[in-house]
């Protein structure tokens, strides 16, 4: 007897280890998708019912990219694609990405931006807002990120202020973290403690921060939970996943105005900021409570993120074959 199972392909494995947010985004999709009774490749062979797009760039753990699928949906025709549109061009001033993300999606019968801010990007780019589309925010894995056992602000120790990195690109926001670093070290920003884990640009040297190297899943979940705050100063960041998992840790969040699509999470439970990162710690400071309060209530949710990617996959499953977004 056949397997009625859904197959479901995705063009990138995921990668253990600290990674990009899209490495994550898969481990969890994958695990929710095989306990609905999804069976999950990573290839296109014969009989995939639906493609999982994330990075339309061939590499060691992604086979295939836009030009196989529209191959394989030469011969698959009733194969449907869901594309996940997290990058772009802004993002680190690249001139390349923006096309190949808008012939991607000429592929997908879906596409589903991470965030508003990157939809309303395409949008000017040219991508039509008529055709199906989708925007679901990220969320990390509560499992692993949440803010049980995490300490409370204490008057009598500085206010630790946490961010983390997996790339060294400046606009990941290194400058603002110098720039604390510094009044940290001149008493400009008294009774404050700056933690930087990742990596960092080669040319930034440290005054006072706290540095622990890249780490991912339990053990950087612990290392979150021992902050106070989250800060990022990521710039036209599509999304990302630094944040998220600092505020489902427990951590408000303090973030850049041109981050792209982090103030529409950091406007829920955080403060923003262009030049004038000092004074937004200590409106923190005074503040924190109720910025704490606020992240309990509304953080982002791996729950949500991949329930909703999840009906969407299984809505595209069950449309009828003329139904596809052309």
């Amino acid at each position: 007897m056949p397997n009625m199972s859904p197959l479901i392909s995705f063009n990138m494995k995921p990668v253990r280890g600290p990674w990009g947010g899209s490495s994550p985004f898969v481990q969890q999709m994958t695990t929710w998708l095989k306990g609905w009774g999804c069976r999950i490749c990573y290839d296109l062979r014969p009989g995939v019912d639906l493609i999982v797009l994330i990075d339309p760039r061939k590499a060691s753990n992604k086979p295939y990219d836009t030009k196989d699928i529209r191959r394989y949906r030469q011969q698959y025709p009733t194969t449907r694609v869901l594309h996940r549109v997290n990058e772009c061009d802004a993002r680190k001033g690249t001139d390349f990405m923006d096309a190949m993300l808008e012939d991607a999606s000429s592929v997908a019968d879906v596409s589903v931006f991470i965030s508003e801010w990157l939809r309303d990007y395409f949008v000017e780019k040219g991508f039509d807002p008529n055709r199906p589309h989708e925007v679901i925010y990220n969320g990390a894995d509560p499992a692993v990120f949440h803010p049980v056992a995490r300490r409370g602000l204490d008057p009598e120790r500085p206010m630790r202020l946490i961010t983390h990195h997996w790339s060294n690109h400046w606009m990941k926001g290194f400058d603002v973290y110098q720039e604390v670093d510094h009044m940290i070290a001149e008493g400009k920003l008294p009774n404050t403690q700056l933690v930087v884990v990742g990596r960092w640009p080669e040319e930034l040297t440290w005054k006072t921060a706290e540095t622990h190297p890249a780490c991912s899943g339990k053990k950087l979940a612990r290392l979150l939970r021992t902050g106070d705050v989250y800060l990022t100063a990521s710039r036209r960041e599509p999304c990302g996943m630094h944040h998220v998992e600092g505020a489902q840790c427990g951590l408000p969040l303090l973030y850049h105005e041109d981050g792209g699509g982090i103030p529409e999470a950091g406007r829920r439970y955080g403060i923003g900021f262009t030049d004038n990162v000092g004074e937004a710690v200590e409106k923190m400071r005074r503040d924190f409570s109720d910025y704490r309060s606020r992240v309990l209530r509304e953080m982002p949710s791996g729950t949500r993120m991949a329930r909703n990617y999840a009906a969407l996959l299984l809505n595209l499953l069950t449309a009828p074959p003329d139904s596809r977004g052309e």
